[in-house]
């Protein structure tokens, strides 16, 4: 019996942001307090943080309640710079994925590489979930939070929780 547990978070805000950072970035940082994150790195937590996408994206998450507020506010602010900022909270699902093995469960099903030293805590990165797109985000040692499109929410949910229940299969040491 695996000590991972696979929990479908409760839906929250997102918002996709794309344009140049060094523009878009303080915007984004203002409207959840967290800091403009490094590549492939999620700064702030799980209710309002920021995640490096690409070199011309971020994910903004937030409550729920605050995705209009937000984007009225990066409109405001990011008047005369050329971006793009949309509210993705319908079209996305996140997971989280807990406990003692979690690198090995989720290395089952990505071919990103998931070492200490590879994917440390911050680390955020877009991968493949077996067949579907996803991004992974290792928020502490024991707790890799997983997105997807909702259109496949089902699939990746039975996907975590069959690779969970198998339990770890050693490709990152010992427990």
């Amino acid at each position: 019996m695996s000590e991972v547990r696979v929990t479908r978070m409760a839906p929250g805000g997102m918002i996709t942001l794309r344009g140049d950072l060094a523009e878009t970035g303080p915007a984004a940082a203002a409207v959840t307090g967290a800091h403009v994150p490094e590549p492939l790195s999620m700064t702030g937590d799980a209710t309002r943080g920021l995640g490096w996408m690409a070199p011309d994206e971020l994910l903004i998450l937030l409550p729920e309640e605050e995705v209009a507020g937000a984007l009225h506010r990066l409109a405001a602010d990011l008047a005369e710079v050329h971006h793009l900022a949309v509210d993705v909270s319908d079209a996305r699902s996140r997971f989280a994925v807990e406990g003692r093995g979690v690198r090995d469960i989720l290395q089952k099903l990505t071919p990103a590489d998931l070492s200490p030293a590879a994917f440390p805590p911050g680390r955020l990165r877009r991968t493949r979930l077996a067949q579907v797109a996803g991004a992974i985000w290792m928020a502490e040692e024991s707790r890799i939070e997983a997105i997807c499109f909702r259109s496949v929410t089902d699939y990746v949910e039975t996907l975590l929780r069959n690779a969970a229940e198998a339990g770890p299969a050693g490709f990152h040491g010992p427990l």
